[in-house]
């Protein structure tokens, strides 16, 4: 475990990563996309729904977008030192998770 994020590190990226997590997402997409390919009506209403959130945050996105370019200029001189900061101490709580909680750099299968 590191101690500091370096500058390109991020502690979602980093969460992502644990074996633990990357295990869990991997055998939740595969039971997903068997159920889906079992059952075509689950596979129709899956479908409406990706279709549905993927139209929902495109809508998002496209409203946000005038906000954060007015906001981004003054962001980028205040906020980008508070992420820094924020994101250095989640990492160094997630470092700390995992010399406390071995299990966290283990697949959910072993």
């Amino acid at each position: 475990a590191t101690s500091i994020c370096h500058a390109q590190e991020n502690v979602l990226q980093r969460v992502l990563q644990l074996p633990v997590v990357s295990s869990t997402c991997e055998t939740l997409q595969r039971k997903y996309s068997s159920t889906k390919e079992s059952h075509p009506l689950m596979a129709s209403v899956c479908e409406v729904y990706e279709r549905g959130v993927q139209g929902a945050g495109a809508l998002a996105m496209w409203g946000m977008e005038p906000v954060v370019r007015r906001l981004e200029p003054q962001c980028e001189s205040m906020c980008w030192g508070g992420l820094a900061v924020a994101n250095n101490l989640a990492c160094r709580g997630l470092d700390h998770l995992e010399e406390k909680i071995p299990a966290l750099q283990y697949p959910v299968d072993k």
